[in-house]
This record gives structure tokens, sequence and C-alpha cells, in this order.
């Protein structure tokens, strides 16, 4: 997506020993939004770690993390095939939110931008959601879908960020890169 931009980028993957996914637990009580901007804010604290470790040139960061939400109920990551059949059973007829936060560390300076859009699916039959879960599609992804594969066909309509909801809001990344001199 940052190609689309015409952003030169390099990845900083997690090392073997790192944890990542630990980052993404969601804490008692916490609030859609108040956890993405927290889990994103972590992994750029990991990832700034990790330059510095791996004494790399210093460059601007970028980290976002993305999550479903069905009023205060948060649907991160699936377990597994029958945990994706249950959110989708959830999310099935509904109208949910998808908060992807973005935030790009440059020095000792932090940009952040939260973008929030509402995806209504249509109702789903149990077969409709067991063909879709088959696919594999819905795991390792926030709510059980990708907006951008074959769920599309249940999504009766999208008001905010395509691309937010693929999971980095070009319009946000491109202000927040801006903002930190970034030429683009």
């Amino acid at each position: 997506m940052l190609e689309q931009l015409g952003v030169r980028y390099e990845l900083l993957l997690p090392d073997a020993g790192e944890d990542a996914e630990a980052l993404e637990i969601v804490l008692k009580n916490e609030a859609p939004a108040a956890y993405v901007k927290r889990v994103t804010a972590l992994k750029l604290d990991a990832a700034t770690e990790r330059l510095k470790h791996r004494k790399l040139p210093a460059a601007p960061i970028l980290c976002s993390d993305t999550t479903v939400a069905l009023g205060r109920t948060i649907y991160g990551k699936p377990d597994d095939a029958r945990d994706a059949m249950r959110m989708l059973r959830e999310l099935a007829g509904c109208t949910h939110r998808v908060l992807t936060a973005v935030a790009v560390q440059q020095g000792r300076r932090r940009f952040e931008a939260l973008s929030t859009s509402r995806v209504s699916f249509e109702a789903m039959t149990a077969a409709q959601i067991r063909a879709y879960v088959a696919t594999g599609e819905p795991l390792g992804k926030a709510g059980a879908y990708a907006i951008q594969g074959r769920v599309a066909m249940h999504i009766a309509r999208i008001h905010g960020s395509y691309s937010g909801i693929m999971g980095l809001p070009l319009r946000e990344t491109a202000g927040l890169l801006h903002a930190a001199g970034l030429k683009i």
C-alpha cells in the first residue's frame, strides 16, 4: 500500500525471540479506540528499539494496527476456524466499526492518527459463513475477514476509508509521513 503513495520502505520485522502477538492482548474494559492506539504505540516502541539494537541508520518508522469493534466488543484475530465462525455470525447483518491506528516515529518526534470506518454486512447463512471460513482467509485477520477478499460479496455498505479497513489508511498515513518531513 505504501507503493501507492510512492514511498520506498524496508521491513523491520521482529526478531525470532520477540513475541509480537503478546502486544495485542486486550486489557480489561479497554475501549476499542484506546486499544488500537495503545497496541500501535507498543509496536512502534518495539520497532524503534529494534532499529537501535540492529544499529541501522536512523529512518522514519511506521506502524499500524487494526481492530474490528461491535459496540465496545473488540474482535481481534480469531484463534481458529471455530472462533472465526463465531465472529462472523455476530457481525453478520450488523454495522460494525473498523479502527486503524497509524503512527510514525521520526527521531524523537511521534505522529499519530486514527481512522474509523463503518462496515455493514448483509445477513449471512451458516453455510455462507462456513464456506468463507473454509477458504482460510479469515485467519490472522481482525474481525475474521479481509475486505479485499471473498467476504466483499456480503458487504452491503462502507462508510469511511477502504484502505483503513485493509489495515493502512492511506490519507492519514500520507499526512503523518508529510508531518515527519518525507516528501511524497
